[in-house]
């Protein structure tokens, strides 16, 4: 054991023999501590000569050290307790280890009085603290372990410190030490020094003493220092143990101190130059850079290009096809990629980077190779209820409007659409617009076909007589379908029906009715027809026909018929 108190040496051991030889034997008592010379080490017992007639002899047990091995030698000088002046053999019973036992206890007393420090090896874990060796088992209370409560007390177990002697009783064997009035004494000194130089703008090292989610606590000397998780790097940190481990000392600079309640506030970053002041002239827009990537989420990848920089590749960026459903699918964690440097927001810190701009994009180059009026077959992708969507090449869909199914027939329920297509059928259409810009392909079927409202109105002329089905009855008038998918109104008011009377008592869907085309409107796809303009015609056609007969020469067999008609 070694004491702070001092152990007294060996220095005057000669001195003290000497006159333990002018004292006779007779007057030594029991439990008295006297030098002696080892003269012999046997297998069993070790013989002291201790100045007088008799030797004395002490268990060889005691001069072993923890592994087993003896440590004394024929004329080492040791001190010994007096246990028994002679037994019946004639020998002086003697014992080192009661010897080592007095001295120690005489040297923590003297520690205790003085205030002195004691060291000492954790042996083992106890009920409420460690069994500690200072030569004499002692007892470290749990309380007194850290300045901190500690939950984890086998760390300590085989560990060798200093300690300060709180309560000993001598009567019943029992020493109280104390490792926390260590350690806050240590920490007093050490925070009237950091005091001393505590100051906004001070570059401090520090320990790392705890890690939390938020950030870290950093021992300064006798003061902690909180390093928040923003404050440790420029770059992104999700966890401050991603950065700094518990006892690590760091170079940290006081960002805030509040002398008033000894806080303070510390930053690592700031150590090092913002690299986002000059991020524009490294990255400029355009660029091919490298990175890697650091975190994947829904909408995209961040990408590390420096510690400090990231940049994010959204998932619309990742890649030409409308395949990919997650950034997962495309790049993974910690892989190296290449992007193009789309946008720089200094202020903001943000940089948006491009995957599928390093290669052609496949909207132009569709363009190109299929301007409008171009004829493409795909297969159909996905039927919504406003159209259907055709895959014409790899990563790019066209839409085919309801609108541009047919020239003539209407799509009047989004059902009529399920019935016309199938997922996965062959469809030709023809390229009607490309928006390279906001990819989108627009593609119709009707237009591979001629419009026959073109010709609609060399096929009706005005005036001309037509015969059509009633498709539907309303309370304006009638539609009636004269051809395949060209339909006419005959409005109430060319019904040629009393007013006030229901046309739907007196016409049914399905039935063929006569009409006259009155109107065509090839712009806006509209026919008028007319019942009212045949029965005028009608009219006008029997009255003509009636004065042509009136108008004609009465000849003289007309009288004679006449006459025989009045019989």
């Amino acid at each position: 054991m070694s004491t702070t108190a001092g152990n007294e040496g060996h220095s005057s051991f000669m001195t003290e023999f000497e006159n333990y030889l002018n004292t006779s034997l007779e007057n030594l008592k029991p439990g008295r501590i006297v030098p002696g010379v080892i003269t012999d080490v046997g297998h069993e017992m070790v013989t002291i000569d201790i100045g007088f007639k008799s030797e004395g002899v002490i268990p060889v047990e005691q001069f072993k050290d923890q592994s087993g091995k003896i440590v004394a030698q024929v004329g080492d000088k040791v001190e010994v307790m007096l246990i028994q002046p002679e037994n019946e053999v004639g020998q002086v019973v003697l014992s080192k280890e009661r010897a080592d036992q007095f001295k120690v206890w005489r040297n923590v007393e003297a520690a205790y009085k003085s205030g002195d420090l004691v060291s000492g090896k954790v042996i083992q874990k106890v009920k409420g603290g460690l069994h500690v060796d200072i030569g004499i088992p002692a007892f470290l209370p749990g309380s007194q372990i850290d300045i901190r409560p500690q939950r984890n007390l086998d760390r300590y177990i085989d560990q060798i410190m200093e300690f300060k002697v709180l309560k000993i009783s001598r009567d019943k064997g029992n020493i109280v030490l104390s490792r926390r009035a260590v350690l806050t004494s240590e920490r007093d000194a050490l925070r009237s020094e950091t005091l001393k130089v505590l100051a906004e703008g001070v570059v401090l090292e520090g320990a790392v003493k705890n890690i939390t989610d938020y950030g870290a606590f950093i021992d300064l000397g006798g003061i902690d220092g909180l390093l928040h998780i923003t404050d440790i790097s420029w770059g992104r940190v999700n966890h401050p143990s991603e950065k700094l481990s518990i006892g690590q000392t760091v170079p940290v600079v006081v960002l805030k101190y509040d002398p008033e309640n000894t806080r303070v506030s510390l930053g690592m970053k700031q150590l090092k130059e913002d690299p986002w002041q000059t991020v524009g002239d490294r990255y400029p827009v355009g660029r091919t850079v490298a990175g890697k990537v650091m975190n994947i989420t829904d909408y995209g990848a961040f990408v590390e290009l420096e510690e400090g920089v990231d940049g994010l590749i959204h998932i619309s960026d990742m890649t030409w096809s409308k395949k990919a459903r997650h950034p997962s699918k495309i790049v993974s964690e910690k892989q190296a990629v290449e992007a193009v440097v789309l946008g720089i927001d200094a202020e903001q810190q943000r940089i948006s980077l491009g995957l599928k701009q390093l290669t052609v994009n496949p909207w132009i180059q569709f363009a190109q190779t299929n301007p409008t009026g171009t004829k493409v077959t795909g297969k159909v992708r996905s039927i919504t209820d406003f159209g259907i969507f055709i895959g014409v090449t790899d990563g790019i869909d066209g839409l085919v409007h309801v609108s541009d199914f047919s020239w003539t027939k209407r799509i009047k329920d989004p059902k009529e659409i399920q019935e016309l297509f199938k997922k996965g059928d062959d469809v030709e259409a023809m390229v009607l617009e490309v928006d390279v810009e906001n990819e989108r392909l627009s593609l119709g079927i009707k237009q591979l076909a001629s419009d026959p409202w073109d010709l609609l109105s060399k096929r009706y002329p005005i005036g001309s007589k037509v015969k059509g089905k009633i498709t539907s009855i309303t309370d304006f008038g009638l539609f009636v379908e004269i051809e395949e998918g060209v339909e006419g109104l005959i409005h109430l008011s060319q019904l040629d029906i009393e007013r006030g009377v229901d046309p739907k008592t007196l016409f049914t869907v399905g039935n063929d009715i006569e009409c006259e085309v009155t109107t065509i409107d090839n712009a806006e796809r509209r026919i008028s027809l007319s019942v009212k303009a045949v029965s005028r015609r009608r009219e006008k056609e029997e009255l003509s026909e009636f004065m042509q007969e009136d108008s004609a020469p009465i000849t003289f067999g007309d009288l004679i018929r006449e006459q025989i008609e009045k019989k």
